[in-house]
């Protein structure tokens, strides 16, 4: 009975071990990542990659205070890809209608066919130690662009990152890697 306990115990441990340091879970709440994620997917945030953000990652953040002004209503961690990071100026839109980056255009194979890069036009430079993220369904994202206005001028500190997005785990008619 004793050793029942304690390996229980352990299994119990691990499991909690490796939620902490290793991966975590997350439910997808909404449209706004397809079609790369969609709502009700299943995902795992690589927590290896936690306070760490590049181009091109989908990332799970703490928006709280920056997205989500508390934690209260299930709002505060949300998924987005990294657009840009400190020091790079990002902007809407080049001439043919991309998002540029430091003034090169920036290629989003990513994006559904016709998907229009942004219907908000910005020009800035995202601050050191801060990423600009967007979702990948442009026209059904609150990300970066709408939150301008607002404290942090949408854009997160790269330590809110808990980890980087590499599996989808459910549906099982998904699951696999997210590019």
């Amino acid at each position: 009975m004793v050793v029942a306990a304690v390996c229980v115990l352990a299994l119990l441990l691990a499991a909690a071990g490796v939620r902490h340091f290793v991966t975590q879970p997350y439910r997808v709440p909404s449209a706004s990542m397809e079609p790369t994620l969609r709502a009700g997917d299943v995902i795992l945030a690589d927590r290896a990659s936690r306070g760490q953000a590049q181009h091109g990652d989908v990332v799970v953040f703490d928006g709280t205070g920056y997205f989500a002004p508390s934690a209260e209503g299930g709002g505060r961690y949300w998924v987005k890809r990294v657009i840009a990071v400190g020091g790079e100026r990002v902007t809407c839109c080049s001439d043919s209608g991309a998002l540029m980056i430091d003034g090169q255009e920036l290629d989003e194979p990513y994006l559904a066919p016709g998907t229009e890069p942004s219907a908000i036009e910005f020009d800035l430079e995202v601050p050191d130690g801060r990423m600009f993220v967007l979702g990948d369904n442009r026209a059904d994202s609150t990300d970066s662009r709408s939150m301008l206005g607002a404290p942090g001028g949408g854009m997160v500190p790269v330590d809110r990152v808990v980890g980087t997005v590499d599996r989808i785990v459910w549906p099982l008619t998904r699951a696999g890697a997210v590019r």
